[in-house]
């Protein structure tokens, strides 16, 4: 649970967040050097499809065009009762940053070559928010060391908890 402290008195409200996937490929492929939280535009049956499980991140990335971040290649499925009011499921959706952020991120993806990618998508309250990384590509040793070192914790908590038994 997250707390916030609202207005002067110091009034303090619970935001509840559930999430609703995760970009399982993006820490796969890459290093996640910083994250960031980013309300998304939507429309309401895109929120409504988003409600039952229809989106999805695999080849999601970002980019900041025109001093706005785009989210692009997101998929959304079309809303079952939603008739005209369905979006195009791929279409760009414009990402909910401050300036000044932007800006910043446009100045590191520039200087260092980094990537903008969604990490995963959840609500908080009734918001649809995206987390963003910054990212630097895993070359094919990187992984190969990672899935080793998965495989290795794995095996060390099997034996502690035969140990236990």
């Amino acid at each position: 649970m997250l707390y916030f402290f609202h207005g002067q008195k110091g009034v303090i409200s619970v935001e509840n967040t559930k999430t609703i996937t995760t970009n399982k490929k993006a820490f796969h492929e890459y290093f996640v050097l910083e994250s960031l939280e980013a309300g998304i535009e939507l429309f309401g049956t895109e929120v409504k499809s988003i409600r039952q499980g229809g989106v999805n991140l695999k080849d999601a990335w970002c980019s900041i065009d025109h001093g706005e971040m785009i989210l692009k290649q997101m998929h959304i499925s079309p809303y079952e009762h939603g008739n005209i009011f369905n979006r195009q499921p791929m279409r760009d959706r414009k990402l909910l940053l401050h300036k000044r952020e932007i800006m910043r991120l446009l100045g590191t993806v520039k200087q260092d070559g980094l990537t903008l990618v969604p990490l995963s998508l959840y609500f908080k309250g009734s918001l649809v928010k995206v987390q963003v990384g910054l990212c630097r590509g895993k070359q094919l040793h990187d992984k190969r060391a990672a899935a080793a070192k998965r495989d290795a914790d794995r095996a060390i908590d099997r034996a502690l908890k035969e140990q236990n038994r």
